[in-house]
């Protein structure tokens, strides 16, 4: 069933529900008490002044005491629960976005910038935590309007039904008058996101930018996007702004007409002169729950704005379901395609022994994907099967296949942190380290491997960058190892040295080399070729590099 941005509301409140129930009770307190003020303060005038009372005078005055150290605390706690209730849901509702993106059946993330995720992860979760914290206002602004309402009807039947039989349409004029604000925030949330995505896709490619001498291009694309960003920021402003004056004028027309009744009342003598104070005074507060209910309602129209832009990722279908087959422990590793079909590739069959070292070389380099992403079930066959030691691997639920099968894609990002927290997550380290060379990288670093590497590695060179994400690869030490071109930006002497010690740490272990490099090929124990998205010839290095076509694709 689809997620919906209404559901995405309720879940979000419902997690927290019991935050919510104490702000809005505690909340709900604050405002009966300060409804109850003007009463208490028109009791005060009719038996304590009225009357020339002093005892009288005293003990209301200490009432009042009491009441304002009361509305005092119920709010501090009232808005501190509501605060925890809204940062709590943020929270959870960004850990769900993670879940979902990081999620092995994967899709998620798929045609979406990254910088639009982030900005939903925050500034949207955000938003709908924020949800959970203005609701309990609304009860309260509720609950005022109800004790101000009984306290009329004691005074006067009119008024009481005049305010009782008056709320409800003025929160459907309110309800109304906020659908514009969440159309507008919805799109000024979209376009704020996309024009934050192109922000960091522009900040991740600066290199190359300028090294194509595309920038003025590049700041013209942003400053497009960006104008369109603010166009519709000032479209939610405006609506913004329409929506508080809307408010305001209808609530200022409402408490006039009460005002008006209560002065006329008083007028006739059908209340008392402490009532006509208590009503006059009750008119002004009602100031303050029609305004809560113009701040509840607009935050509640960019709440359901940034839900429904929530449901959209949370919703996002994955690419491979789920499976219920195992996979043996510990695997062999015995990789086989039969008949495999999907995108560029076509009817492809070959397989990777326990224990071998097979190169692969693609000529296409989408075929090239295709292949990855199958044996890493990242997408599921068109047609055929991929199995390891037997098993489809389109039964295998996506996570049990990442922990086999793990594919190291040619343009793999390290993490910020130093050198070796790029590589210390597996068992292999050290020996993983010293196969994939980075032992000279660390060698030619300020502080070896503990040196500082910035986000997506970007202060190490390509080549740098490149065996430290290898030896991350390799010290997974995974039953079946999958390499996309892990040497293209090394020198032929490291790239050999990277070949010999690749093949003695792999040794006993399942390795898929896709590459086109003549050092790695030559010391895989077989090579396959895929010449237009099928099995043209395998065979040893040395053998292949008498075909044309091996030629044309590996020593050219």
């Amino acid at each position: 069933m689809r997620t919906t941005g209404r559901q995405v509301l309720r879940r979000s409140i419902a997690g927290q529900r019991r935050s919510v129930a104490l702000a809005a009770l505690l909340t709900a307190g604050h405002q009966g008490g300060e409804a109850l003020v003007p009463v208490v303060i028109g009791v005060v005038i009719d038996q304590a002044i009225a009357n020339g009372s002093v005892s009288t005078l005293l003990l209301w005055l200490a009432v009042l005491g009491v009441l304002f150290a009361a509305l005092s605390t119920s709010y501090r706690l009232g808005a501190r629960f509501g605060e925890r209730a809204a940062e709590r849901a943020a929270h959870d509702l960004r850990l769900d976005l993670g879940r979902r993106v990081l999620h092995p059946g994967g899709v998620a993330e798929s045609g979406t910038l990254a910088g639009e995720l982030v900005s939903i992860a925050t500034s949207d979760a955000k938003r709908v935590g924020t949800v959970n914290g203005v609701l309990p206002f609304g009860v309260a602004g509720l609950a005022g309007l109800l004790v101000s309402a009984v306290a009329l009807l004691t005074m006067s039947l009119p008024l009481g039904l005049l305010v009782l039989l008056g709320t409800p349409p003025m929160l459907y004029l309110a309800h109304l008058i906020g659908k514009p604000l969440e159309r507008r925030s919805e799109a000024e949330q979209e376009r704020s996101a996309f024009a934050s995505g192109v922000a960091t896709d522009l900040v991740a490619g600066l290199r190359v930018l300028k090294g194509i001498g595309a920038e003025r291009a590049a700041v013209d694309r942003y400053r497009r996007t960006s104008q369109d960003s603010l166009r519709a920021t000032l479209r939610a402003a405006r609506a913004q702004a329409w929506h508080n004056g809307a408010l305001l004028a209808l609530t200022g027309i409402f408490i006039a007409v009460v005002a008006l009744v209560g002065g006329n009342l008083a007028a006739a003598g059908d209340i008392s002169v402490g009532d006509l104070v208590a009503a006059v005074g009750l008119a002004q507060y009602l100031i303050t729950p029609f305004t809560i209910f113009s701040w509840v309602n607009g935050e509640l129209a960019q709440g359901r704005a940034s839900a429904t832009r929530i449901a959209d990722v949370l919703d996002a279908p994955p690419a491979v379901g789920a499976g219920d087959a195992t996979l043996p422990v510990p695997a062999a590793g015995h990789v086989k395609l039969s008949a495999l079909s999907r995108g560029a590739l076509r009817d492809v069959a070959f397989e990777a022994r326990p224990g071998e070292l097979l190169g692969v070389v693609v000529t296409d380099p989408a075929a090239a994907t295709d292949l990855l992403d199958c044996l890493g079930r990242a997408a599921d066959p068109a047609g055929g099967s991929v199995s390891v030691d037997s098993v489809d691997l389109s039964t295998v639920d996506p996570g049990r296949v990442r922990e086999v099968v793990l594919v190291a894609a040619h343009d793999a990002d390290l993490f910020a942190g130093t050198v070796a927290d790029n590589v210390t997550s597996g068992p292999l380290a050290a020996e993983a380290m010293s196969a994939a060379a980075v032992d000279e990288v660390a060698s030619a670093l300020p502080d070896g491997a503990a040196t500082a590497v910035t986000e997506r590695g970007r202060s190490l060179s390509g080549g740098q960058r490149q065996r430290v994400a290898l030896a991350r690869a390799l010290a997974a030490d995974a039953p079946v190892l999958v390499l996309h071109d892990p040497t293209t930006a090394v020198d032929t002497v490291t790239e050999a040295r990277i070949a010999a010690g690749l093949a003695e740490l792999r040794r006993g272990r399942t390795t898929i080399l896709v590459t086109t490099s003549p050092a790695l090929l030559a010391a895989a124990d077989r090579v396959v070729l895929l010449d237009d998205g099928r099995v043209a010839g395998e065979g040893l290095h040395a053998e292949l590099a008498g075909r044309p076509d091996y030629r044309a694709a590996v020593l050219a």
